[in-house]
């Protein structure tokens, strides 16, 4: 990793800048003044791929403001949110974040005025630091003193700056001072992609048969034993009333604890056009209660306002705000659910977000996406502090952020190398809640009859269909240690210092923080309307992923939020405090290797193309991360214990 990144120095708890990394900068025109790495690291993996975009196309971009007090403003969140403290949960106000951490009004006012006098036309302020923006190409090129150009990147065509950044000379002292970065130019380190991949309604998809409706009802004895003996079939998908049981939540649910007076916000890309018709039948078919008047509504750009769709796979984005919005409902039935689409997968979903926390669209936020690492050469520091500066200003207004710790464990596919070892960002962000994933055995009782960390194996079945052979790693949570962020307050004592000690004395930022089911075999059934070989209409399929996981934990937070009489707020110092408590449910290894047996229908839809069976193997130990007792990276402090709600 050291080789990858170079040189690590950490500043403040929040952010870390990187030295060395990162392509030769052209020397710039004398007299400008230049934005320290604003050059994309990411273009030497990248082609260039032509047809730069036009002088005269209209790019969107943002100036990112330093915070005026950010050491002041991290000691009050270690205060307001420590449950011991005497200030635990006096949260600010949007206005005491402004006129106590923001950037002063006279610096904003300079800013917007240097703008417009570069010709870019104002979209919107938040936060008092952040200036969004608009203008031509042949602008940007001209103030920014690069050129625009397109490149092929990750299977992508996205623009960016091919040289780095720099301003005029004679720019105001005040505007260089206080400016942070530019986002929106370099769209290659903006990707973002949903947590797991998720079949759109142009593709219609279905579980393959025979599959259990409670963990272990169903024997596949038609198949070789493991373990000397037959195992269960993986179940349907569990459906909301399962996973109500399983987390405590029915006898909340019949007295009215059920999320009422809490608002809970999803970000995603786009927009399904099917939503409110699927969430409709899936009420109604799982026992939910049908949408009251404005419970659910949707903040979008309107039908002309996306970008992107094709390259960001904008059908994809359809089933994770599906499987969100029903996530979210299952779990907290009272909760209001607002569903913010960005315009894009890249800068837009940027905006969104950091939209979404600034105008307290809700007290809870949960993010199902991100990209595959916290590398710093793909992500540059402008993102870093964009993250870090938003989501310490949602910590500090009261407002829980979650986010999906993602599909791939930490990133090494099973294998050893410690280089390859990374997490995803903004999940390890040290001011959002870090959702892992488990594998969860619900019985007919409706009972958690184990919970285990969520990392697979697969196995094929033998060409004779006697044994089981090839196994191999598959997906699992997100979790491992942040190359990025040192360790926040609320880790000190509880995460070992194996995990947390990562760059020479330096404690690291370690990911998850707690976790909920994940596993797509041990899923949710959701419905969604789809394209199949015989029409367009709904059916339900069962998935997965730390996509489920978060909007899950997000609906218990409204019920937690609700039952306390007070918003959850910034919930990680409280969960790591609760950890080895009956509120929190330490996951630990299985003593004996569990399994399941699956079946794949091979074109996604029906038997004509046949099927394949595998055999899966819960929490695999081919993975580089393990439940142990305590804190682990597999799984974080744990998951919802019988005292979750107290």
């Amino acid at each position: 990793m050291r080789s990858r990144l170079a040189a690590v120095v950490v500043i403040g708890t929040a952010a870390a800048t990187v030295l060395g990394a990162g392509p030769a900068t052209a020397a710039p025109r004398p007299g400008r003044h230049v934005l320290n790495g604003s050059q994309p690291h990411w273009l030497g993996k990248a082609r260039a791929a032509g047809n730069a975009p036009a002088d005269s196309s209209t790019i969107s971009f943002g100036l990112l403001l330093k915070l005026r007090d950010q050491a002041g403003a991290e000691a009050t969140l270690a205060s307001i949110s420590d449950p011991d403290s005497a200030n635990y949960g006096n949260w600010l106000t949007n206005s005491q974040f402004v006129s106590r951490y923001a950037p002063a009004a006279s610096d904003v006012s300079s800013v917007q005025s240097w703008l417009k006098s570069q010709g870019f036309a104002l979209t919107e302020t938040l936060g008092g630091m952040y200036v969004e923006a608009s203008g031509t190409t042949a602008q940007i090129n001209k103030t920014f003193g690069t050129k625009m150009e397109n490149y092929s990147y990750l299977g992508q065509t996205v623009h960016a700056n091919s040289t780095a950044l720099s301003l005029p000379d004679g720019t105001p002292s005040s505007v260089v001072g206080v400016l942070a970065g530019v986002t929106g130019l370099d769209q290659g380190s903006a990707l973002k992609k949903p947590a797991d991949t998720l079949p759109g309604p142009d593709t219609g998809f279905r579980i393959g048969t025979p599959c259990s409706s409670y963990f272990g009802e169903k024997i596949a004895k038609d198949y070789p034993a493991a373990e000397g003996k037959k195992q269960p079939y993986v179940t349907c998908g569990y459906v909301p009333k399962q996973y109500e049981s399983a987390y405590g939540e029915s006898d909340l649910l019949k007295h009215g604890i059920n999320g009422r007076g809490v608002t809970v916000a999803i970000t995603d890309a786009f927009a399904s056009p099917t939503i409110a018709k699927d969430t409709k039948i899936y009420n109604s078919r799982h026992g939910l209660p049908a949408w009251s008047r404005n419970q659910f509504s949707q903040i979008t750009p309107g039908p002309n306002g996306y970008d992107n769709v094709s390259d960001c796979g904008g059908s994809g984005w359809y089933g994770e705000e599906t499987l969100d919005v029903e996530s979210v409902h299952s779990m907290a039935p009272g909760a209001k659910v607002v569903y913010v689409g960005a315009k894009d997968c890249n800068a837009g979903l940027d905006d969104a977000w950091a939209a979404t926390i600034d105008h307290h669209v809700a007290d809870i936020v949960t993010n199902s996406w991100g990209t595959a690492n916290d590398n710093i050469a793909d992500i540059t520091q402008t993102s870093v502090d964009f993250y870090s500066q938003f989501s310490l200003e949602a910590a500090l207004t009261g407002i829980t952020v979650d986010f999906s710790s993602g599909d791939d464990g930490d990133q090494t596919a099973g294998g050893t190398s410690p280089a390859d070892k990374t997490v995803d960002f903004p999940a390890d962000l040290p001011y959002v809640t870090g959702v892992g994933g488990t594998s969860v055995g619900i019985d007919k009782h409706g009972d958690r009859s184990f919970e285990y960390g969520w990392q697979n194996d697969y196995s094929s079945l033998s060409a004779d269909g006697k044994s089981w052979v090839d196994e191999a790693y598959s997906s699992g949570g997100g979790g491992g240690t942040s190359v990025i962020f040192p360790q926040p307050f609320y880790q000190r004592g509880v995460v070992p210092d194996s995990i947390s000690k990562y760059f020479g004395s330096t404690r690291m930022r370690a990911v998850p923080d707690i976790s909920m089911p994940g596993d797509a075999n041990t899923g949710l059934r959701v419905g969604q309307t789809q394209t199949f070989p015989d029409g367009v209409y709904y059916d339900e399929y069962r998935i997965g992923g730390t996509s489920l996981a978060s909007p899950l934990l997000a609906g218990m937070q409204a019920v937690a939020s609700q039952k306390a009489h007070h918003p959850v707020g910034f919930a990680n110092p409280l969960y790591y405090k609760e950890a080895g408590t009956s509120a929190i449910r330490d996951i630990v290894a299985p003593k004996t290797p569990v399994h399941q047996v699956r079946i794949n229908l091979n074109n996604g839809t029906d038997t004509a193309d046949g099927t394949t069976t595998l055999l899966q193997t819960i929490d695999a130990q081919s993975s580089t991360i393990h439940s142990t007792r305590g804190y682990d990276a597999e799984t974080g402090v744990g998951s919802p214990g019988a005292k979750f709600f107290h």
